[in-house]
């Protein structure tokens, strides 16, 4: 993955390679997964808060989101 994107501030375009848009969408999903199912592979809340760079946040959101923009990028590959 290292060295296929490049990301400034000045940016107005990200580009990804095929491959690691395929490897982010799975990621994505997975992380939604495990933030939104009950059971061994649950994040915790100390996981979500780290996450989230200790800022207050909802699991339910970055569960949200991380579902939509792993949706999205499968959808566009």
């Amino acid at each position: 993955m290292p060295g296929s994107v490049t990301i400034s501030h000045t940016d107005a375009l990200v580009m990804l390679s095929h491959d690691d848009a395929q490897r982010m969408s799975a990621m994505l999903g997975e992380m939604a997964r495990m933030l939104g199912e009950p059971g061994i592979d649950r994040m915790s809340d100390a996981q979500v808060a780290a996450l989230c760079a200790g800022r207050e946040h909802s699991r339910e959101e970055l569960t949200a989101w991380c579902g939509k923009l792993s949706e999205y990028l499968a959808a566009h590959l």
